[in-house]
């Protein structure tokens, strides 16, 4: 049976993704088996494991941290909000409906069980398992049948390390009430305290730790500072999108719209010396920008239509129209089309009119494509002729089906467009798949390359298929990740710097999987300097 230790918040936000990251990450430079659990997760940014099941991206950074590969028991419940009220009910990587939050409080009671076996199949192969909570145990209101907090550390009979947010003010009246909050059972469980987001003399803070420690009857194990690492964080609380960005020569717009998922898709592309990468959620934001961004969404026609309201969508138009280029994922290259139906009201319901910026029709299905990729970018001509053969990998997450229709839809691969200078080929009006994807058959990939030849394919026995859509200065894909693909990344970046009229090849690029190892690795040296690693391993029994 594998030890433990759970993280809990006196507030959402409070930083306990990003501890429990830099816990294992410590545990597992210290050479044990490491392994991240969260009960239930509520994000619109989510994975594909290699089993073809969805969990949040949460833990699969904190599996990256501890070194393991993402599974779906380290966070058996998802919940995606569809609606201010409601949520997609996700349990075991496996879609079981929409509800209501007042439906899902009385169903989630069902769930105990579930959450046990997953943490059980999970401690079989671990030597420590770090959990995180959600929310604040405190939330008095919601402790009746509680699977999350302090009725999940009772579960797993963990000890519990809570911490407070002293970023937002008022951190010692947080940990205080939180802890007077709690049940007597609850409170002999919480075995210290942690002040998160400190900036500034920790001598300051001494009278106020001595004074909390007292009243608590509880000791702080550390006081965490304000730690400048890009590790992934959550999407309905990133900062991301208030962050102001480094100006840069070459101006990135990544339209934020109200249900954006797996935004974390651009993260890669934040690490480019002279790439502005900017969130826009309004025309004047968006301003005049060298690449239009177009992410997932959890709910492409209430999103294109909220486009349409703030005049957005018409500036986007204005922008593609002067030969700005435009690239959408998954919802965003939904919305691109000509054409939404939802006949299964898996979203609104109806019709919709899409952008109009790619001859495509979609249509929304009850059924959930949840698959890893490979991929080779198609034979492109045209401004997106530069990726032609790159390969890449990634993953789907999307309700629905998209088809290139009309008679200038070309399924042989585009004949590009031309430009005012006629640099990038000349225009025949035809549009063209944007890759040929291979997708895995149970979650495994079904061959050993990323790079698949057409002429060698059968696309019946090796479950190929084609995805996406180009035309002019418009492509879109459903695969999530693929900037993190290191050749894919810098073939399209050469190509929106070669537009303004700049060179790529002396910008400083980065190793995407190097730079993710060094920023854990910060971390890790973080929590060692800051927090009391030796009274944790204590806690833990070791």
């Amino acid at each position: 049976m594998a030890k433990n230790i759970m993280i809990q918040g006196t507030m959402s936000n409070a930083g306990k993704s990003l501890l429990t990251a830099g816990l294992l990450r410590v545990f597992a430079q210290d050479g044990y088996r490491v392994a991240p659990f969260k009960s239930q997760n509520m994000a619109l940014n989510s994975y594909i494991t290699a089993e073809g099941l969805e969990m949040g991206r949460a833990q699969v950074v904190q599996a990256e941290a501890a070194g393991v590969e993402p599974s779906v028991r380290m966070n058996p419940i998802l919940l995606k909000p569809v609606s201010d009220v409601g949520s997609q009910v996700i349990v075991c990587g496996e879609v079981r409906g929409n509800m209501s939050a007042a439906e899902y409080f009385r169903y989630k009671q069902k769930l105990a069980p579930v959450i046990m076996e997953a943490y059980r199949e999970l401690e079989k192969d671990q030597d420590i398992i770090v959990i995180e909570g959600a929310g604040s145990p405190a939330e008095i209101n919601l402790k009746n049948h509680d699977i999350v907090n302090m009725g999940l550390a009772e579960m797993v009979d963990a000890p519990v390390l809570l911490a407070g947010d002293i970023d937002r003010g008022g951190v010692f009246a947080q940990l205080y009430g939180t802890v007077e909050l709690l049940e007597p059972q609850e409170r002999e469980r919480v075995k210290g305290l942690i002040i998160n987001k400190f900036r500034g003399d920790r001598g300051i803070l001494e009278p106020g730790i001595a004074m909390l420690e007292e009243k608590c009857r509880l000791p702080v194990v550390g006081v965490m500072p304000w730690i400048n690492v890009d590790i992934e964080d959550e999407d309905s609380l990133t900062e991301r999108f208030h962050r102001k960005s480094r100006a840069g020569e070459v101006k990135a717009a990544v339209i934020r719209l109200p249900h954006i998922s797996n935004f974390t898709d651009f993260n890669p592309l934040e690490t480019v010396e002279g790439l502005e990468v900017v969130y826009v959620s309004s025309v004047k934001e968006l301003g005049d920008p060298d690449l239009i961004l177009l992410p997932g969404t959890k709910n492409t026609m209430g999103d294109l239509k909220w486009l349409r309201q703030n005049g957005l969508e018409a500036a986007v138009l204005k922008c593609a129209a002067k030969g700005v280029p435009v690239f959408g994922i998954c919802g965003g290259y939904q919305m691109m089309g000509e054409k939404l139906s939802d006949p299964c009201k898996v979203e609104s319901g109806g019709q919709m009119q899409g952008m109009g910026l790619l001859p495509v029709q979609t249509v929304f299905e009850e059924r959930k494509v949840r698959t890893r990729v490979h991929g080779t970018v198609s034979g492109l001509a045209g401004f997106y002729q530069g990726l032609s053969g790159s390969s890449f990998s990634g993953y789907e997450i999307h309700m629905g089906t998209s088809e290139i229709t009309g008679p200038e839809a070309s399924k042989a691969g585009g004949a590009g467009w031309k430009t005012d200078g006629g640099e990038y080929g000349e225009d025949s009006g035809r549009a063209s798949g944007f890759s040929r994807i291979q997708m895995s058959a149970g979650g495994q990939p079904g061959a050993e390359t990323n790079r698949l030849e057409a002429k060698d394919l059968n696309v019946k026995e090796l479950n190929v298929k084609e995805d996406g859509c180009v035309y002019k200065n418009a492509a879109g894909t459903y695969v999530h990740g693929i900037f993190e693909n290191n050749e894919f990344a810098e073939q399209f970046l050469r190509l929106i710097y070669r537009r303004k009229g700049l060179s790529f090849e002396d910008r400083r690029r980065v190793d995407i999987e190097e730079y993710k190892r060094r920023q854990y690795d910060r971390l890790a040296d973080a929590v060692r300097e800051n927090l009391d690693m030796k009274e944790i391993y204590r806690m833990i029994g070791l």
